[in-house]
């Protein structure tokens, strides 16, 4: 037994309860939706970052990532070890992915009074391994009078504790699971992924891969399940909306049975998540919904954060698997304001400067006190276990080893913007045919003369006259917008030292 691991002991423990006992269990938190659907209210809405730690015990810590002492964590087990023998515990066993090469099984421990994030969790994995141990296991107490989240992903472990926000309990799975892909050589992604199935230039139909890397608020969950206008042979099939473990040949391995998407705004515009939403089998987080069961989306009242975790069932265009064959096009979306332009063809190099930079602005809905300055996070990641630079340099190996693989970065904010101009805002029907003229090769490029990737001349259907960033200021302005980015961009990187010198390079042109 490793001691990070010991053996959880319960007044009464509850091994693997049904669905149906589950949220039976959790009625006493439940207000029912008029669809059918449960709701609930927590305390903590949004996840614990700045209270996040890895056990510093055989893992390299990177430069965004806080540790705690052994010592500490043992101290902090042992009380928890002691509080559950005299509580009721729900010991819940699910699987992580379908594929042989890459599931996990996964085990949470958890007291019965929470039997809700439980019940979101069956939704988010697959079924249990018969006989399998568990590769990784979660020891959750959201009672704890102290709020803290710990993890040794050696010991495939996370102690989540005084917090009852479901979003920690999925990501300590998600965050062990791209470490131990990381261990095989691989890597792990906070990203969505899709095929597009199009005809391309010779009429054939062509499944293209693509995953999709955003921070929160650039639209990666949008453009995950939108149809882009295909229709008859054409279509989409999608795959995975949150994290990918991609091998050292553009494999994309699925994780997760569910979405766990954010509600607000969300009406019947949004047709394929709308339509999700509004099923039976929906289960909600911090979502207003009214006393007659009426789900009021556009209702902040609660928080900014409020979530819905779906199964991918009732999402349309989704299908019987979760892996993609391979990742044809990598996308970086990012939301700017200024120079970035609409979309921009990437070297390897240049892909891999940009998923390092993992690069937006902050939103309202994150931190109004910081709303349009500059947000990054390498790989748009904030569950990276190690040095941050071992991510990039292996990204940039894996783009060597597959020329096959394209990679582009998609502005899905405004261009132009200044005192008195909120930008030009880049329009969701454009986005997506970007993405599907990426699919179908119809887009011209040319050379950016500032940063060297390479900008759309024309692409087919499109006039991105407008989106032209540099109409929209002075030659002066312009270069002095440039030279800030740039600078702001070779500070972050300056961070990792280890980074190959080519990855900095792409970005100091």
């Amino acid at each position: 037994m490793n001691k990070y691991r010991p053996e959880i002991r319960a007044k009464q423990m509850w091994t693997n309860p049904s669905y149906e006992q589950l949220r039976q269990w959790a009625s006493h938190e439940e207000r029912t939706t008029q669809y059918g659907s449960a709701s609930y209210v927590t305390k903590v809405r949004n996840r614990s970052a700045k209270l996040t730690y890895i056990i510093e015990d055989g893992v390299k810590l990177g430069v965004k990532q806080s540790p705690i002492s052994p010592a500490r964590a043992l101290e902090l087990i042992g009380q928890v070890v002691d509080y559950l023998k005299d509580r009721e515990v729900i010991c819940l066993d699910r699987t992580l992915g379908q594929n042989p090469q890459s599931q996990l099984a996964c085990r949470l421990y958890i007291t019965k009074e929470y039997a809700r994030i439980p019940f979101m969790w069956y939704n988010s994995l697959f079924p249990p391994l018969p006989g399998k141990e568990p590769d990784l296991i979660s020891v959750y107490v959201p009672e704890w009078p102290e709020r803290i989240i710990f993890t040794n992903p050696e010991a495939g472990v996370t102690y989540i504790l005084g917090t009852d926000y479901f979003g920690e309990c999925k990501k300590s799975f998600l965050r062990m699971a791209m470490y131990v892909a990381k261990k095989r050589g691989w890597l792990g992604f906070n990203a969505g992924s899709k095929l597009l199935r199009i005809k391309n230039s010779a009429g054939q139909l062509e499944d293209v891969g693509f995953i999709m890397f955003g921070l929160s608020g650039t639209g990666k969950t949008t453009l995950t399940i939108h149809n882009h206008g295909l229709s008859g042979e054409e279509g989409v099939v999608i795959r995975q909306d949150d994290v990918v473990l991609m091998n050292e040949a553009g494999f994309c391995y699925g994780t997760e049975n569910g979405f766990y998407i954010k509600t607000e705004g969300l009406d019947e515009s949004q047709k394929v998540l709308y339509e999700a939403a509004t099923s039976p089998t929906a289960i909600f987080e911090n979502v207003k919904v009214e006393p007659d069961g009426r789900i009021d989306f556009a209702n902040s009242e609660l928080t900014s954060n409020g979530r819905g975790m779906l199964l991918r069932s009732s999402v349309k265009n989704t299908d019987d698997t979760i892996d993609l064959p391979k990742a044809h096009k990598i996308i970086f979306i990012t939301r700017r304001k200024d120079t970035v332009p609409v979309v921009a063809k990437l070297n390897p190099a240049q892909a891999a400067a940009f998923f390092m930079l993992g690069e937006s602005i902050e939103t309202s809905a994150g931190d109004p006190t910081k709303a349009g300055q500059s947000k990054r996070e390498v790989g748009t990641n904030p569950f990276i276990v190690g040095p941050e630079f071992e991510e990039g340099n292996r990204f940039l190996s894996i783009l060597k080893a597959n020329p096959d693989i394209e990679c582009f970065l998609l502005n899905t904010g405004s261009v132009g913007a200044k005192d008195g101009f909120e930008g030009e805002k880049i329009t969701i029907k454009v986005s997506t045919e970007i993405m599907k003229q990426i699919a179908k090769g119809g887009i011209y490029w040319q050379t950016d003369p500032d940063w060297g990737y390479l900008v759309p001349s024309a692409v087919a259907g499109l006039d991105l006259t407008k989106y032209d960033p540099r109409q929209y200021y002075s030659e002066a302005e312009y270069q002095e917008l440039v030279n800030n980015l740039r600078r702001e961009r070779i500070e972050w990187l300056a961070q990792f030292p280890g980074l190959e010198p080519e990855i900095v390079a792409a970005i100091k042109q």
